[in-house]
């Protein structure tokens, strides 16, 4: 029995020698399973801030001709105190579609994390956002703080407004509240859609905010030089009275 025991231990041995192939393998748990190779699925979350920052700039399209937007975005979140989240647009996937009288535009973060979507709509020679819906599921912003998703929707009446084939342009922050706890920062912004000649903006249309800014200078500097010179001219017709009623005397 023991002797063949050893012809069989022997024989093992000359073909683990002579055909590569075969490997002796002990047969207890010294190789871990094959479950302890594995590693937990990363789920991408966005990583909340309490001081605010400058937002990165993407530029994102939809088709050649059909949506063209630029603009940084910040996320707001109102829990216990505030909370800001800049969208990485190395990070977003664009999407949508455009028919004739509507289009969209969704921009969203790996494993839907985040998402910014623009509903357009085309009305005659102009064309408008009359929807923006929001969402965020972002690691607790605060310790003890529970996992949440804060989301929001708002229904405007010709919002980014702007003639077909031109382009609404703001550099001016606009501030959108979505919910109670949620609001969303677009600034700068550039958008056109349903006509994109080439993929490239039209016509500018300035923003009411950036027209104030530029124009509001302009016009206290003009009432300020037009006070300036009514007072210049009411002096020097009081002077030229006096002179002239004092030759009357002689």
């Amino acid at each position: 029995m023991m002797l063949r025991d050893h012809t069989c231990l022997w024989s093992l041995f000359f073909l683990a020698a002579v055909i590569p192939e075969v490997h002796l393998q002990r047969n207890d748990h010294s190789v871990p399973p094959a479950s302890e190779f594995s590693s937990e699925v990363q789920i991408y979350r966005p990583v909340m801030h309490p001081s605010e920052s400058v937002p990165p700039i993407g530029t994102y399209l939809v088709g050649n001709s059909c949506i063209k937007a630029t603009m940084g975005a910040e996320y707001i979140v109102t829990e216990k105190k505030t909370w800001y989240f800049n969208l990485d647009p190395s990070r977003v996937r664009a999407s949508g579609y455009c028919d004739k009288e509507a289009a969209v535009l969704s921009l969203t973060l790996p494993d839907n994390a985040a998402s910014l979507q623009f509903t357009f709509k085309k009305e005659e020679n102009i064309f408008y956002v009359n929807k923006l819906t929001v969402h965020v599921s972002p690691l607790p912003v605060c310790q003890g703080c529970a996992n949440k998703t804060y989301s929001g929707l708002v229904v405007v009446d010709k919002l980014f407004a702007a003639p077909t084939g031109q382009s609404f342009k703001c550099k001016s922050e606009n501030l959108l509240l979505m919910s109670s706890e949620l609001r969303i920062k677009l600034v700068p912004l550039q958008v056109q859609a349903f006509t994109l000649p080439e993929g490239q903006y039209g016509k500018e249309v300035e923003c009411w905010a950036d027209f104030s800014k530029r124009a509001i200078p302009i016009i206290v500097g003009a009432t300020v030089v037009g006070l300036v010179l009514i007072a210049v001219l009411t002096f020097l017709f009081i002077r030229d009275r006096r002179h002239s009623q004092g030759y009357d005397r002689l």
